[in-house]
């Protein structure tokens, strides 16, 4: 079997070099190329599956060597389908202003309800720079097995750049990069912002991120608010620092405090600030290391990877199991194992992942956490203090912000979002109570918020009074009750 369809091959390119020897006498290049190629397909649709192959790769050595066209290929993926390769973005969004001779093309919605155009497979058009016109043209390369074993490579999307071989230089150097610029001028104007999810596989998927969070909304202190900004800000203008330095080019947030002062709405409030996607890292639904390396692998530039209560997110608050001290005298007994404060509520998920504290580490901080630029890592907690001090030290957590309970000026922020109020009568009141008082931001906007469509802001506002007074009330009910208990035990 293997000797005759070596003999059929010898027969065939013995044929085809032999027929353009005598054509090149007598027709032209483009004749000589036009011919091979209708003769190749004739071949191709009426021989074995291996033979095909060898004739495709032959056709397309000659037909380099034949055509004075250079042609630069940019792929979907880099390297073996590991990561999106960002000049394929780029190239897509400059193409979608440069579609006069497509025809089949394909729409996506941006950025307030716009419509960005883009090539359909096997689709070509023209551009001219600089007086020299160049062909674009988009591809696939269809799946196809690996080895004996039939593991498919998913197909890859490419497009074809092709120019006269004169204008190399200028091409490969000049119009490139006028490309990939334009390219992200066009993407950071129309891309709707995604937000991403892992799920149960090792893909993300995503929705548009449509959060209306905006750092002048949130109750909180001016002055935290204006260093949180500042240091965004600084860290988005900061890519030659960080390559002097020798750091990846990535930042650390750890967000921490009580339940609903506002750790969800503050990195929302980074994302729409920044203009950043949002990947929302679900540790729990991944298997092992390997499959967390090929998550952070498929993530962009320019993006907020977000594990939030990380304290539940497995074992991986690092408490180690102590033995209590007896008072002496007293037989040792059976010591409680200190559990974190989710591990009964997460006891089967970690059963299910075998992600470490060091593959975790790696992620934040290692080798693979500079597999793309410009991304902020952020992690929410309720217990900072159950956490492993190797997960939340600097360098992995830069920047460490507690999110406390309301405050005045907090209030002062929430009036004006719900009633759009700066100033009451009413407000001394608050002042005084809430100081004395542990309130979340969140309680306070849920009664600021009216009952009724009678209720106006004012009403608002006492409902607001009574639930403080309450709550002070029922702290003095516990203190009183402490002291008590105190006493008792002293005696």
């Amino acid at each position: 079997m293997v000797g005759s369809f070596g003999s059929v091959r010898s027969i065939i390119v013995t044929f085809l070099f032999r027929y353009i020897q005598i054509l090149t006498k007598r027709l032209s290049d483009q004749s000589i190329i036009a011919t091979f190629v209708f003769c190749c397909n004739m071949i191709r649709q009426n021989c074995p599956k291996q033979l095909r192959r060898y004739i495709e790769k032959l056709t397309e050595r000659l037909s380099g060597f034949l055509n004075p066209d250079i042609q630069v290929l940019i792929h979907e993926y880099a390297g073996s389908h590991l990561r999106h390769h960002e000049a394929y973005g780029l190239v897509a969004a400059y193409l979608s202003e440069k579609l006069p001779d497509a025809k089949r093309l394909k729409a996506l919605m941006t950025n307030e309800n716009k419509v960005m155009l883009s090539m359909e497979q096997y689709e070509n058009t023209t551009d001219v720079f600089n007086g020299v016109e160049v062909k674009w043209i988009s591809g696939k390369v269809p799946s196809r097995a690996t080895g004996a074993l039939y593991y498919p490579e998913p197909e890859q999307r490419y497009y074809k750049l092709k120019f006269d071989k004169c204008y190399k230089k200028m091409m490969t150097e000049d119009y490139l990069q006028h490309v990939f610029k334009r390219g992200r001028e066009i993407r950071a104007a129309n891309r709707p912002r995604r937000l991403y999810t892992n799920g149960k596989s090792t893909t993300w998927s995503y929705i548009v991120f449509e959060h209306p969070a905006k750092f002048a909304t949130l109750a909180m202190e001016p002055e935290k608010k204006e260093e949180i900004v500042e240091d965004l800000l600084t860290f988005i203008k900061s890519k030659d620092y960080y390559a002097r330095i020798g750091k990846a080019w990535k930042r650390g947030y750890l967000l921490y405090g009580p339940p609903g002062t506002g750790k969800s709405t503050m990195i929302a409030a980074m994302a729409n600030l920044l203009s950043y996607d949002v990947y929302d890292l679900e540790l729990t639904s991944v298997k092992d290391n390997t499959e967390l390396r090929k998550l952070l692998i498929h993530t962009t530039a320019k993006s907020i990877i977000v594990i939030e209560d990380i304290d539940c997110s497995l074992n991986l608050t690092g408490q180690r199991e102590k033995k209590e001290e007896k008072p002496a005298g007293e037989k040792p007994g059976k010591v409680e194992k200190k559990t974190s404060p989710c591990k009964e509520k997460n006891e089967k998920e970690e059963s299910d992942s075998k992600v470490t504290l060091s593959g975790l580490l790696n992620f934040i901080d290692g080798l693979w956490s500079a597999c793309a630029g410009e991304r902020l890592i952020v992690f929410t907690t309720n217990h900072v203090d159950k956490l492993d001090p190797a997960l939340t030290r600097r360098g992995r957590m830069d920047k460490h912000i507690e999110l406390s309970y309301c405050k005045y000026e907090g209030f002062k922020v929430l009036a004006k979002n719900y009633l759009e109020l700066e100033a009451h009568p009413l407000f001394q009141s608050i002042e005084e109570l809430i100081q004395e008082v542990e309130i979340s931001p969140a309680d306070v906007a849920e009664n600021l918020m009216p009952k009724s469509a009678k209720d106006g802001p004012e009403q608002s506002l006492r409902n607001l009074i009574c639930i403080l007074e309450e709550t002070k009330n029922s702290k003095c009910t516990e203190v009183k009750d402490a002291e008590i208990n105190h006493s008792a035990a002293a005696i």
